[in-house]
This record gives C-alpha cells, sequence and structure tokens, in this order.
C-alpha cells in the first residue's frame, strides 16, 4: 500500500484477530525441497500466532487440460465440459483467509500441474472473486530463474483478486548443504512475518494507481463491448461494479477518482 494514501481507507486500520486459515496449494509430485519449503513457511506462520494451515498437494488431485472451448467464459463456469477436481480446489480457496502457491522451477516456469491449475481458473481472471485474502508464492529451484516465476505468480494473483505479498525463491541442490538449509530457514522466517502482517491487516486496503486503472479498463471494455446477457457483464451488474468506483467498497482522493475518470474516458474511445 502506497503510505502517502493510507488516510483514503474506507475503514480504520484495525488488526484482524480472529483465527486465520491458510492453504497451501504445492505443485510438486515429490515430498523434497518445495513441499518442505511451504511445510516450514507455515510452521513458521503458525508460530507467530493465530493461524491454522492445510497443505493440498496438486498431485493428489485431478485436474485436467483446458481445452479452450470457451464455454466458461461464454455460458458460464458451471457449464464447463471437464468434470474434474476444480471446483473442489476452489472451494479450499474461497474457504482460506490465505493462499500459498508454491512450485519448483520448472524448465524456467511453474510446474506442469500449477500451470494446470491457473489455466483451469481461466474465467476467474473475467470475472474476479477472491478479494479480501492474502496471497503468496514459494518457488524452490536448482540454479536460477526463479524469481521471473514469483513475478508470474504475484502477477496472476492479483488478477484474481488477492491481496499480493511478495514471494520467496529457494535456491536447493541435492544433497542440501546446512548452509543452503539455514539460509532457507531464514528466507522463510522472515516471508512468514511478512505474510502474517498482511495477513491480519484489514481485508480491503485501498487500491493501488495501478489496479484502479485495471478495473476501469475491465470494467469499460464490459460496458462497450459485451452484450448485457453476458455472463461478464451479468457478474459485474449483480455485484454493483458498472458503477462503483472498485471492486469493493473503498475511500478514494481526489487523485485516484481525477485519474480514474479520465482513464475511463480515454478507454471509451471509439478506435
Amino acid at each position: 500500500m502506497d503510505r502517502s494514501l493510507e488516510s483514503e481507507s474506507a475503514t480504520p486500520s484495525l488488526k484482524d484477530t480472529r483465527m486465520k486459515h491458510v492453504t497451501a496449494f504445492v505443485g510438486s509430485a515429490r515430498k523434497k525441497h518445495t513441499y518442505t519449503a511451504a511445510v516450514r513457511f507455515l510452521s513458521n506462520l503458525q508460530s507467530v500466532g493465530g493461524v491454522e494451515s492445510e497443505i493440498v498437494r496438486l498431485h493428489d488431485y485431478r485436474l485436467e487440460y483446458c481445452r479452450g472451448c470457451k464455454v466458461c467464459f461464454e455460458k458460464g463456469e458451471e457449464r464447463c465440459p471437464l468434470k474434474d477436481d476444480r471446483d473442489l480446489l476452489i472451494g479450499k480457496i474461497t474457504a482460506s483467509d490465505g493462499i500459498v502457491f508454491a512450485s519448483p522451477n520448472y524448465s524456467f516456469q511453474v510446474s506442469g500441474i500449477m500451470k494446470t491449475f491457473l489455466d483451469r481458473l481461466g474465467f476467474a481472471y473475467h470475472r474476479p472473486r477472491f478479494f479480501g485474502k492474502t496471497f503468496t508464492s514459494i518457488v524452490s529451484q536448482g540454479f536460477y530463474g526463479g524469481n521471473k516465476i514469483l513475478g508470474y505468480l504475484d502477477f496472476a494473483a492479483q488478477g484474481l483478486g488477492f491481496n499480493v505479498v511478495k514471494g520467496s525463491c529457494i535456491t536447493a541442490l541435492e544433497p542440501m548443504s546446512e548452509t543452503e538449509k539455514s539460509k532457507m530457514d531464514a528466507v522463510l522466517a522472515g516471508h512468514a512475518r511478512r505474510y502474517h502482517a498482511r495477513l491480519i491487516e484489514p481485508s480491503y486496503p485501498v487500491p493501488s494507481l495501478f489496479m484502479l486503472l485495471a478495473f476501469r479498463a475491465g470494467r469499460t471494455k464490459v460496458r462497450v463491448e459485451l452484450e448485457e446477457s453476458s455472463c461478464d457483464y451479468v457478474y459485474y451488474a449483480e455485484r454493483g461494479w458498472l458503477e462503483s468506483d472498485y471492486f469493493y467498497p473503498t475511500r478514494l482522493g481526489p487523485l485516484k477518482k481525477g485519474a480514474g475518470r479520465v482513464f475511463e474516458w480515454w478507454a471509451a474511445r471509439p478506435r
């Protein structure tokens, strides 16, 4: 959050002391470095207090490859022809206050099962829904490239509506040296503290200017290009997003209000 704009928040900055449920989705078939890092992260998180946790190994669930049929976009995700465990996994996200995506670095990207899961959530980028939930990521690797994967995961999570805490990249060769283990422990401990701090903050922060403009761009596209019967239009209309300042109630300062109006006018111009 931009500290200069904290006063714009619609609610007082009160800490949330409720017990929080955090679910880590692990995209590795092995119980090695990625799994171990997720376990240690959650353990560190619980030691800070007020957190219960769960690990979900994606390889224990059935996820089919997206066929690109666009049925979820055009007719609704409930009409998807693939009958796998997608909705069960989405239910776990919905029931959680916090989410962690943990993946090994495979060919300089997330693992195949993690990418399959993200692809199965494609409709939610059109109709975002995970607002108020805190997200972070963990990437394990042998050499390099993991920081770009963290950037991808964090960007993807923003598009789904999460409050994003920058993730951590763990470098670990086999066998893992004691120095590497100590470094991993220190990185994950700091990561857990940062994540916990965001987890107990108010769930709906003032959006950044980038997030505000992204909302206005998406809304303009829905208004101008879609029929009123389309799934995306109905989704926005039912939630009041066609007229609201943002996805959720927030108080915007004059600068952001003005920038939003100007950007929306620009986006709606005939091309």
